[in-house]
């Protein structure tokens, strides 16, 4: 059984889909050959919490964990600001206190508010891998300053090293929203560059994440998806409730406000009483306020059933039991290569999914791909009216919608395998008595 060394600032019990993923990867990874150990911090500033995911992770796995300090604590005693809020990266009107934590963070705490937790985690990391050799190590992010750590173990031990990145580092939609210098930029620039150029392998989690990355560097870049767990799925989906149930999971953000399906939405119900009286918008997540002004605003308040921060069990309850899913991504042309991974678990919901965005982007690709539902502009209407009519049409009809295309690939169990191929291609082989990295 080979070995390799997980370091991941997300680790249970926070949630997200980046929680969830590595989480996945630790369960099946054992049945191809390969034992995971994971580095953590003990006491990180978690945005949301879900212990229900602490029982995904195998009870032999073996977890270390580390202090870390974060700014965040100390933002909150400036700005007066709740204990889970922390300034938001965007386009929108901001206090000057706000302003000034943002050039703070944009300027101090290259890549990001987490790198404090390199210098610690390198010193500690050394004597651990000293006395108990890996095969590999994988960092995973964001926050990208964990790859910092995979780097400098990496050029001190010499052990084959594969960032993975779960979104774009210098392309991400929010940073054009951070006043940051052009030393500040041109640090993390380099240091992306870094961390591409000196790593054995690359792992991105989009096809079009894969493709922007490989034309940055020669270091081979692969392409592993997040997915879906069969065992959250199993057994019969939830019995139909009668109401036309339009779900949405996950945190629902003001960026991503699908102000045109809103819109269409009050329309078809001001028309239909029959779709008004069933109508329901369950949303499950955190939701941004102007998303519930836009629902407001369209005389559609009264069909919302907001469930607020729902266990990762319940989502998986609600999708599986959606008339249709709704699925908007950000509004912005930088989000174009990104896969959310709850796409992933509505794939496997087997209902009809919703998506707006770029109908060139990575979403599209998945949904038209699987036969799973269909991708829209944000202010494409008749394209999200004649897709509502349809799903109403079922509904009406007494059946239940289902999809049907081939989501094999996107499984938890068949993205493990293609990891533990990946690590292979760079792990530590015995030779000739002594050990060195495979050449990918």
């Amino acid at each position: 059984m080979k070995r390799v060394l997980v370091i991941a600032y997300y680790w249970p019990p926070s949630g997200g889909s980046g929680v969830q993923r590595w989480v996945k990867f630790v369960k099946y990874l054992p049945a191809e050959g390969w034992e995971p150990v994971v580095w953590a911090p003990e006491n990180a500033d978690y945005p949301s919490l879900d212990p229900s995911f602490e029982k995904e992770v195998p009870s032999d796995v073996e977890v270390l964990r580390g202090p870390i300090w974060e700014p965040y604590a100390a933002y909150r005693r400036l700005t007066g600001a709740k204990s889970t809020e922390v300034t938001e990266i965007s386009s929108g009107p901001k206090t000057f206190k706000q302003r000034l934590s943002l050039w703070i963070r944009a300027n101090l705490f290259v890549p990001d508010p987490r790198v404090g937790w390199v210098r610690p985690s390198v010193k500690r990391l050394r004597k651990y891998l000293k006395e108990h050799p890996v095969d590999a190590i994988v960092t995973t992010g964001p926050p990208h300053s964990v790859h910092l750590i995979g780097r400098k173990l990496h050029r001190k031990l010499g052990i084959p090293w594969v960032p993975d990145f779960r979104d774009p580092w210098s392309r991400m939609y929010y940073l054009k929203h951070l006043p940051m210098s052009a030393l500040s930029w041109k640090r993390l620039r380099a240091m992306e560059q870094a961390v591409l150029d000196e790593s054995s392998a690359v792992l991105a989690c989009t096809p079009l994440m894969q493709e922007e990355f490989q034309a940055q560097t020669r270091t081979p870049v692969a392409d592993i998806t997040n997915g879906y767990d069969e065992e959250d799925f199993a057994g019969a989906a939830p019995a139909p409730d009668g109401n036309f149930n339009l779900v949405h999971t996950g945190l629902f953000a003001a960026d991503g406000n699908p102000l045109t399906l809103w819109k269409v939405l009050g329309e078809m119900a001001a028309k239909d009483p029959r779709l008004r009286a069933a109508l329901r918008i369950r949303l499950c997540g955190k939701v941004d306020r102007e998303v519930l002004e836009a629902i407001n605003a369209n005389r559609l308040i009264d069909n919302v059933i907001s469930l607020g921060y729902c266990p990762h069990g319940a989502a998986v309850r609600e999708q599986r039991s959606a008339s249709v899913l709704l699925l908007p991504l950000r509004n912005d042309p930088q989000y174009r290569p990104i896969l959310p991974g709850k796409l992933f678990e509505y794939l496997a919901a087997r209902r009809p999914v919703l998506g707006i965005g770029q109908a060139d982007g990575a979403m599209a690709r998945v949904l038209t791909s699987t036969a799973a539902g269909s991708t829209f502009d944000w202010a494409d209407a008749d394209g999200i009216r004649a897709f509502l009519a349809e799903a109403w049409k079922q509904h009406l009809s007494g059946g239940v919608p289902a999809t049907s295309g081939e989501i094999g690939p996107y499984s938890r169990r068949a993205t493990a395998h293609a990891l533990a191929q990946l690590l292979e291609s760079v792990a530590i082989v015995p030779k000739n008595g002594t050990t060195e990295a495979k050449n990918p």
